[in-house]
């Protein structure tokens, strides 16, 4: 068993890179499927995520190398089979981009039900019904496994309105409509970055897609795509983790490799409560030195709102600011399942349905504690840094899923943070 330990009651000071964005790897390496001709795909951030969906695809008969630690190339000209039922696929959420990629490149795709972090029911309803408005059939076989084919004529574009705006759900409809035929038109669609990501990398290809970023995406079909290198956005959410834990530690860092745009609904919260922030075009400056903080409330919305994948860093940081404080998670029905490891630790919280209500400025207390889930894990990181005795945090595959040399960026910031081996209770070594 692997575990973090980390020694807290330090402020974090001095600069950290972030990588490319987790949320936009998984569904771009699938949508290489979709070219006729080999890509390169650049700032590829080096988690377990982006390892699984590259074993997927060499499962199924891709070239997929590493040239170096954020690079792949991928050849998905040997492709020789539409269907990715291991349990690779079973072991991440992102799995189901390879439907709607596989079904515009091929017609057809027999895909296991995704797994990943468990944080509340995330039906995939919304993409099937937009496969099904392109012209495929779907069915679920064995309860496990989704098997999806089109007709002779192929998929044919269509008007598809989204009942609830799903992320999800509108890249995997931009992936099958991408080589459809005709014009597809995606109504209440989500406006995340890593969507304009997908669009900008589908285009490079010689995609038509347009609006992405807005609510109505309309995509033009064609019948090839080239081959390029590309390079993928940073990630927000991963700044955004820094964020909260140079906050809550009172410290003082330079974020770089950003987009400092991506980051003004996380931004604009720091602002309220006092922090400085000084943005440059591809960095900020995060000073959280200048003045006491102040207690806030958040609530999750689609972008542009708040992020529901920053919720759990920022209520780890609020535990740390005297006064109530009120999150509201607006988009999973479960995700405030971490709570009661925070509790363990001493955090004075109640959940009431959607809203965690926090009663900051208490002294925490270290304790053994696990990740739930990946953004969970960076909560408990985050809280652990507050303690000044030492925190043992367990299940970190979920943490490594996400995040990317997450010790040593810690510790660069000057962290005390390992990774350790236990068997039993008994530490067997240092692993990082």
């Amino acid at each position: 068993m692997e575990k973090f330990v980390v020694t807290g009651g330090k402020p974090l000071f001095g600069e950290v890179n972030i990588s490319g964005a987790k949320n936009a790897a998984v569904a771009i390496i699938p949508a290489v499927i979709l070219c006729d001709e080999p890509c390169q795909i650049d700032n590829i951030p080096n988690i377990s995520d982006v390892t699984l969906i590259s074993k997927i695809l060499q499962q199924m008969g891709a070239t997929v190398r590493r040239i170096n630690k954020s690079s792949l190339y991928i050849d998905p000209t040997r492709i020789r089979t539409c269907s990715a039922v291991t349990d690779l696929v079973r072991g991440m959420r992102a799995s189901y981009y390879l439907l709607g990629a596989l079904i515009g490149r091929y017609g057809n795709a027999k895909v296991a039900l995704p797994g990943g972090c468990n944080f509340g029911i995330r039906p995939i309803d919304q993409h099937l019904k937009g496969f099904e408005a392109l012209g495929a059939q779907t069915r679920l076989v064995d309860g496990a496994i989704i098997e999806a084919q089109c007709g002779e004529d192929g998929l044919e574009g269509t008007h598809i309105y989204l009942d609830v705006v799903s992320v999800g759900a509108t890249m995997n409809i931009m992936l099958a409509a991408s080589r459809a035929k005709g014009l597809t038109v995606i109504e209440n669609a989500a406006k995340e970055p890593h969507i304009v990501d997908l669009a900008n990398f589908l285009n490079s290809m010689g995609a038509d897609v347009r609006g992405a970023g807005t609510d109505v995406i309309k995509i033009r079909g064609v019948s090839y795509m080239h081959g390029i290198t590309y390079s993928i956005i940073p990630d927000q959410i991963e700044a955004g983790t820094y964020m909260c834990a140079a906050a809550a530690t009172r410290g003082c860092i330079t974020i770089k490799n950003i987009t400092p745009k991506h980051l003004e609904s996380i931004s604009a919260k720091f602002r309220e409560m006092g922090v400085k922030i000084t943005e440059y075009d591809e960095a900020i400056t995060f000073d959280a030195t200048v003045k006491p903080l102040k207690r806030c409330n958040i609530k999750t919305m689609p972008h542009p709102g708040f992020p529901t994948d920053c919720q759990p860093q920022f209520t780890a940081l609020l535990m740390s600011v005297p006064g109530t404080s009120i999150v509201n998670e607006n988009v999973w029905d479960n995700r405030f399942q971490y709570i009661s490891e925070l509790i363990r630790m001493g955090a004075h919280i109640s959940v009431e349905g959607r809203l965690a209500i926090i009663e900051g400025g208490t002294p925490l207390t270290a304790a053994p504690v696990k990740a739930t889930d990946l953004r969970a894990g960076a909560a408990m990181i985050i809280a652990a840094l507050q303690i000044k005795g030492t925190t043992e945090i367990s299940s970190i595959q979920f943490i490594e899923r996400g995040y990317e040399d997450v010790v040593e960026k810690f510790r660069s910031l000057g962290a005390d943070i390992k990774k350790v081996y236990f068997t039993g209770d008994n530490e067997q070594g240092i692993t990082a």
